[in-house]
């Protein structure tokens, strides 16, 4: 039986609990438990230590640990608005034994979070009785054995798209020796204070010696020395990070008391490299002492006695434990900054994260005028070669579903092996996840105005001034920069046909994740008025927004000075092109150099042409034939009998794209109310090979769409397409999915495809 034990240790600290999106107001309450992942053994964590830092003003009763389950959860607290911060200010730390391992884990930990409510009338006794019976969400997160030697990260809890909050929560993983092991001491559960520690003690073993070392004991103090390792690196990192260094003055100076003969360097040689300082500044003592411990050849382990053995293993316990120590210590010192630290790292490792899930591709914009294959010929048709940038082949959709299907099969065959946390909403079954294509669009310049004869008319239209309430002059009199000025960053939700103005909170959501300091507008001017001109829904989007606009600025402006705007807009199916009819009235004119950022999602920028739908095309015909709904006949170019005077076609010819910086059209093959090229704003065979007036005026209306996505030379314009894969087993077989209808909501249902787009794109959202 080996001698020498070591334990896992898993400290959580719980910092800020952010209400984004939660429908009831009540008392919440977090509860955390820990378990082995792998069903044969079912041992948990048992928490240990609990500090309680500092906390708000709502909370109330005191943080419980529950002896059954042996989980702790945190003080209740009450959400009254939305937008709430809640500051827990807890560490609370699990630990596992270790003992059925020969050294280190093999088998990952998963960390379980569960949101519990009670009504705001309860309080009390009756409070906490109420709020163990009724668990309303689950997040949980998976520890891999490749972090369990050691770990510190940003950890952000979201729950689900029914209780949508931020938890700030940061993990720090390590090992530590264990000794004379008991079972762990518990917290009554009525118990709260300040600060409280529940700890087991850590000190020499008291046995007797084999004259054989245990090969277990071996591999164990090689498990410890690596977690020691991989700790003081972290430390390292994470001190030079905040530009604060952890003092390990007391374990340099007691660094003759480690001796492991001659194969480790003795500490005490060591010493005199460290710079330590005990007041003022600390240098940096880590950086000197990081590898002092590394065996020359581990493997001479195998000739140590017993003796020998325990005092290797101890003298590394001993440093482990001070490290460890110091390190919670060193947190509660500079929670704020360890954890902006961790944060900005997290965010910036999403993009490798994600990548998982994500397909990148670049394509060339055409420089030429695109044609149909008999433009510019009277007579005979010419057939000519379709620029390879239209991508454009007989089954576009079904192409691009069968490149997501294979690489969702290969996901299913991936190992994925890391020492990152991994999101169980993400990891739990990653073939289950969309697949992102994203195709990055390289900029050509814009074709002269001879190119194209009907680009003269707009940039005579665009050479008079229009008169507006607002003067544009004013407006950049109030945008004058200074080095303090503020930024007010704002951006516009419109839901689609019959939608509702909340449709699109989840991308919202994670919007605000990205940036919390946007003011947003979900739109609900056209709420229920989705059915009549879409002229007229552009005009009472267009009010809508320079009043909310007008409103923030005025407050701007009070509270300091206010030196740039950005104005961004996220649309849905019919939302895109009264978001495009919004951008082309002339109250917006002042306000068109401040248009930052567009996402489209599965927008009907073409309209319905070209269709490959013969069910929705057959619902759209019964839908003109027994109601009158005005834009349903602006889709079809059914408005007037001359195609040319159409709303879709006239609209394409104003540049109510051109002002954006960055635009990001999100598509999905398998939407079948969205014809896949209208989304992508992009050219179809059906079209090319039309010789008639409508496929010349489909071209046309694409070549103004283009042009207007060109950036002049002197700008840089980001333009994507992101097409979306879903996983269409989750829709299941229903009518929904028949018609194409499952994919078109699931943009508004789901919000695991705007994560892997807003997180590896964040600058688009900053």
């Amino acid at each position: 039986m080996a001698m020498l034990n070591i334990v896992q240790e898993i400290a959580i600290y719980i910092d800020r609990f952010h209400n984004l999106d939660l429908f009831q107001q009540g008392w919440y309450q977090m509860k955390i438990t820990m378990r082995w992942e792998d069903s044969e053994y079912v041992s948990v964590g048992t928490p240990a230590r609990i500090v309680q830092y500092e906390g708000s003003s709502s909370i109330y009763g005191a943080w419980r640990i529950d002896d059954i389950d042996n989980s702790f959860s945190t003080r209740p607290f009450q959400i009254k608005y939305a937008r709430q911060d809640i500051h827990l200010c807890t560490m609370i730390t699990f630990r596992f034994l270790l003992d059925r391992f020969e050294g280190l884990p093999t088998t990952a930990v998963i960390m379980k979070f569960e949101l519990m409510y009670a009504p705001t009338v309860q309080n009390g006794s009756n409070l906490q009785a109420f709020l163990d019976a009724s668990s309303c969400a689950i997040h949980e997160f998976r520890l891999p054995p490749k972090s369990l030697s050691g770990l510190h990260s940003y950890c952000p809890v979201y729950f689900d798209a029914l209780h949508y909050v931020l938890v700030d929560i940061t993990v720090h993983v390590s090992i530590l020796r264990a000794t004379s092991y008991h079972s762990a001491l518990k917290v009554p559960s009525n118990f709260g204070i300040n600060e409280a520690v529940v700890d087991q003690g850590y000190g020499m073993l008291n046995r007797e010696l084999d004259d054989v070392v245990d090969v277990k004991d071996v591999i164990r103090t090689k498990a410890l020395l690596t977690a020691h390792d991989i700790l003081l690196e972290e430390l390292l990192k994470l001190s030079k990070a905040i530009d604060l260094t952890i003092d390990i003055s007391e374990l340099v100076s007691k660094g003759n008391n480690v001796e492991f003969l001659n194969y480790v360097p003795r500490a005490s040689q060591v010493a005199s490299n460290v710079e330590v300082s005990v007041q003022g500044k600390p240098q940096n003592g880590l950086e000197g002492l990081n590898g002092a411990l590394d065996f020359q050849n581990v493997e001479k382990l195998h000739s140590f006695s017993k003796s020998e053995m325990l005092d290797c293993f101890n003298s590394l316990g001993d440093q482990m434990l001070y490290l460890w120590n110091n390190f919670l210590k060193f947190h509660r010192d500079n929670k704020t900054k360890v954890l902006d630290f961790l944060r900005d790292a997290w965010a910036e490792d999403r993009k490798a994260e994600w990548s998982i899930w994500m397909l990148h591709s670049k394509v060339e914009m055409p420089h030429h005028y695109i044609k149909c294959e008999s433009h510019g010929s009277s007579t005979k048709p010419k057939h000519r070669r379709v620029s390879s940038s239209l991508k454009v082949s007989d089954e576009p959709p079904q192409t691009a579903a069968t490149r997501a299907e294979l690489h969702r099969r290969s996901i299913t065959q991936m190992r994925i092996n890391n020492r990152s946390i991994q999101d169980m909403q993400v990891f739990g079954d990653p073939s289950r996840m969309p697949i992102v294509v994203v195709e990055r669009v390289m900029n050509a310049p814009r074709r002269t105005i001879s190119d194209n004869s009907y680009m003269k008319h707009i940039e005579l239209m665009e050479s008079h001034s229009l008169q507006t309430q607002f003067n544009s002059a004013t407006v950049d009199n109030q945008l004058m920069s200074k080095v303090d000025a503020f930024t007010l960053k704002i951006v516009v939700f419109v839901h689609g046909f019959q939608g509702h103005h909340l449709d699109l909170q989840l991308v919202r959501n994670q919007w605000l994740l990205i940036d919390p300091n946007i003011e947003f507008l979900m739109s609900e001017a056209n709420e229920d008025k989705t059915s009549g001109d879409l002229r007229e829904m552009g005009q009472r989007l267009a009010q809508e927004v320079i009043s909310f606009l007008k409103r923030r600025m005025d407050k701007a402006s009070r509270s300091g000075h206010l030196g740039d705007i950005r104005i961004s807009f996220v649309g849905h199916s019919i939302g895109n092109l009264i978001i495009r009819t919004t951008i082309a009235d002339s109250i917006m004119e002042p306000y068109l150099g401040y248009l930052h950022t567009y996402v489209s999602l599965s927008g009907p920028h073409l309209g319905y042409l070209y269709n490959s739908s013969s069910t929705f095309n057959s619902g759209l015909w019964l839908l003109k034939r027994l109601t009158d709904i005005r834009c349903i006949h602006q889709l079809t170019f059914t408005d007037d009998p001359d195609i040319q005077k159409t709303f879709l076609y006239n609209l394409c010819k104003l540049k109510t794209l051109y002002h954006f910086k960055h635009i990001i059209l999100v598509s999905s093959p398998q939407d079948g109310y969205v014809p896949y090229h209208s989304a992508r704003i992009e050219s179809c065979q059906a079209a090319v090979h039309d010789t008639s007036k409508r496929g010349r005026v489909f071209l046309e209306m694409l070549n103004n769409l283009l042009d207007q996505i060109r950036a002049n030379s002197s700008q840089h314009r980001v333009f994507m397409r992101c097409d979306v894969n879903f996983d269409t087993a989750a829709f299941g077989k229903n009518f929904d999915s028949f018609i194409g209808r499952a994919a078109h909501v699931e943009f508004l249902e789901s919000d695991i495809y705007a994560r892997f787009i807003m997180w590896s794109f964040p600058q688009f959202f900053r």
